[in-house]
């Protein structure tokens, strides 16, 4: 399946400090981007850029507001092409705090938008790009907002916004093969003079078999995970995904020793991946957020139980 124009980006550490508040150390971090480089994904998404007057930073990792004096100790030394992505949510930064490009350790910037708020992400990747950097926009929820309003907000992105890419983002682990079809074709049809990417997330298992799905129909802008960690049941495995592109540029190795050496002993700590109250969620279409707040509590195996609260939810 080699395609040159598709770009792989991995997001490691900024979906899986999602389960542990960002709280990487900076030799965990620095280990992810020496074998994400080595093994030559395009680029590498190191965090959230939050604001600290929203976000505690008593509370919350370095990873959660990755300023760019953190970054450039973890990436200094390293011989590398992989570019530096970071994550910022609609309402949560201060544009002000973004320096420029040209003085930053940052080459990407990707602005996560429901469809109500289209306009303002919109707002956003421009003052991004005037300031020198990439851009995407990250659709999140797609598959509960899939009415007029978007259609209408894919032609004002490609009307008005000087975004590089637009990604369907499956946040909910729901969507199935023939959705995927649907919403690139969906997208290809309003988005013009911009690429398509996909990011999955793993509740039903099919992160990584929609992820295929998108690239049959020309998305070329794909994320992953290293031994897809991710928020509850994680995202498509960037070892499956690099294995299946068949593109020379990759290397699979270096991801293979990162997962043995620092994925498998954090495992042991910390909980992602398929696990039935995920798969459950994903069946019902709703945030992982109760799933999440099961398997905390004194019922966490409790699936039927777990199953029929969210069933009686939907019918009220």
């Amino acid at each position: 399946m080699y395609r040159e124009k598709i770009k792989v980006l991995d997001c490691t550490i900024r979906d899986g400090g999602l389960i542990n508040n960002h709280d990487f150390d900076h030799r965990f971090v620095r280990q992810v981007y020496k074998a994400i480089s080595a093994s030559g994904v395009d680029y590498m998404e190191i965090g959230y850029k939050n604001s600290k007057e929203l976000f505690s930073p008593s509370e919350y990792g370095s990873w959660k507001f990755c300023d760019d004096e953190e970054i450039a100790k973890v990436i200094e030394g390293v011989e590398s092409k992989t570019k530096i992505s970071v994550m910022v949510d609609v309402d949560r930064v201060n544009l002000q705090d973004i320096k420029p490009a040209d003085k930053s350790p940052v080459d990407m910037i990707r602005v996560a938008s429901y469809v109500k708020d289209i306009d303002k992400a919109i707002y956003m990747v421009n003052h991004f790009a005037d300031k020198g950097y990439e851009t995407t926009i990250n659709i999140m929820a797609i598959s509960r907002d899939q009415g007029l309003e978007l259609d209408e907000a894919l032609k004002q992105i490609e009307k008005e916004s000087r975004v590089n890419v637009v990604y369907i983002v499956d946040s909910f682990g729901s969507l199935y093969q023939e959705n995927i079809e649907y919403l690139v074709k969906r997208f290809k049809k309003s988005l013009k003079t911009k690429e398509i990417g996909f990011h999955g997330h793993n509740h039903q298992q099919l992160a990584f078999g929609n992820t295929i799905e998108a690239i049959i129909h020309d998305a070329n802008y794909l994320d992953g995970t290293v031994y897809g960690i991710g928020r509850a049941a994680g995202n498509c495995p960037l070892e499956l995904l690099i294995g299946f592109l068949k593109n020379p540029k990759f290397d699979i190795r270096p991801i293979l020793d990162l997962i043995s050496y620092e994925f498998i002993p954090l495992r042991e700590k910390i909980e992602w991946g398929y696990i039935i109250p995920y798969a459950i969620a994903g069946m019902m279409n709703v945030h992982p957020r109760a799933a999440m707040a099961l398997r905390k509590s004194d019922k966490k195996e409790n699936y039927r139980e777990f199953y029929e609260s969210l069933a009686n939810a939907e019918i009220d």
